[in-house]
């Protein structure tokens, strides 16, 4: 039986029956934002200039599958590689070390004061400016190890690199902010149990912070996803908006590649939502608002006989005066949640 017809059953005096409020506005702002919809899916649709048969005979071509693969090496590897470094910036920008700090405010003060695009341009010319890398005695010649830098560098090697660097300098900041929103009372805690400051810094305080660092992570990993687009400037050409200029190129048809580059985005992109949300699910456990109170009379979980305005949630019955199952797992939340405040 649901809560409304229980409402109506009930012997309620003076009962208001108060009519609901009409939201003429929003029903008419409504009307319009479908109609506009309409409007708009029909020109795509009905317009012949996109030429929907060209996009597709190649939405699933063998280059484009291919750009697309590339398109994902480049952001997952880079990505990984800039919240490793990311995080390490985060703690040298809170260290005690003036070096440290000092180094860290330079290395995010260059990389998010030039343009990206730049960035991959030298990273390109590297091998040009730096022919040799060696290690030995500064100031003589003395060499203990040389290599060729076109041996090692390679045009996806420094695509990687110039987005990672250019990404770690954001997201240093990002997990910095996530870092102090952390009390600082559960390091102090953790700090007086005996724990050294790293693990401290991963068990205690990056574990929390991942619930505000997780959803700006999330859409610089999207961000990521569109910047790899900029990589021709190494130049490096396979990626998937190369591969569809190429194409386009090829066949003079600009609009329909360009119409494929757009839907595999779209498509990569809605996954990758998809696995923010269920990360900020993850990471989010323990901190949403949850109503632990369902009965309306009965004993505590505790069963100290507390009614109604316990501290607990409330224990209600069922047909047969045995309890509901939604006020079994209200109790068992309840006593995770106690036992996972007494653990902390």
């Amino acid at each position: 039986m649901t809560r409304k017809s229980k409402e109506n059953q009930a012997n309620i005096p003076n009962r208001i029956n108060a009519l609901p409020v009409r939201h003429t506005a929003t029903v008419v702002a409504g009307i319009i934002v479908a109609l506009l919809a309409l409007m708009l899916a029909q020109g795509l649709v009905t317009n012949p200039r996109l030429e929907w048969n060209v996009v597709w005979k190649y939405l699933f071509n063998e280059n484009v599958l291919n750009g697309i693969g590339w398109t994902l090496w480049l952001t997952v590897a880079s990505m990984l590689i800039a919240v490793v470094l990311s995080v390490l910036l985060a703690v040298m920008r809170s260290s005690a070390n003036a070096v440290l700090r000092g180094v860290s405010w330079f290395w995010i003060w260059f990389f998010r004061g030039t343009p990206v695009y730049t960035q991959l341009v030298f990273w390109g010319l590297f091998s040009v400016l730096i022919p040799k890398l060696s290690l030995g005695i500064p100031f003589t010649s003395v060499e203990f190890w040389s290599v060729d830098t076109r041996n090692i560098l390679t045009a996806a090697v420094a695509a990687i690199l110039g987005l990672a660097l250019n990404e770690s300098a954001y997201l240093a900041e990002i997990v910095r902010a996530g870092i102090e929103a952390v009390d600082t009372g559960q390091a102090e805690a953790a700090q007086a149990l005996g724990m050294r400051r790293g693990l401290i810094m991963r068990r205690v305080v990056l574990p929390q912070a991942m619930r505000i660092i997780v959803p700006p992570v999330g859409n610089e990993t999207i961000g990521m996803l569109k910047t790899t687009s900029l990589v021709m400037a190494v130049p490096f050409s396979l990626e998937l908006q190369y591969a569809t200029d190429a194409i386009a190129n090829r066949i003079y048809k600009p609009i329909p590649l360009l119409l494929v580059a757009c839907i595999w985005y779209l498509v990569i992109t809605t996954i990758l939502m998809f696995l923010q949300s269920r990360l900020e699910k993850h990471f989010g456990k323990g901190f949403e608002q949850r109503q632990l109170g369902a009965g309306a009379s009965g004993t505590s979980p505790a069963g100290n006989g507390a009614g109604t305005g316990s501290a607990g949630p409330t224990k209600g019955t069922g047909k047969g005066g045995t309890p509901d199952q939604t006020d079994k797992d209200t109790v068992k939340k309840y006593n995770e949640t106690m036992m996972t405040g007494l653990n902390a």
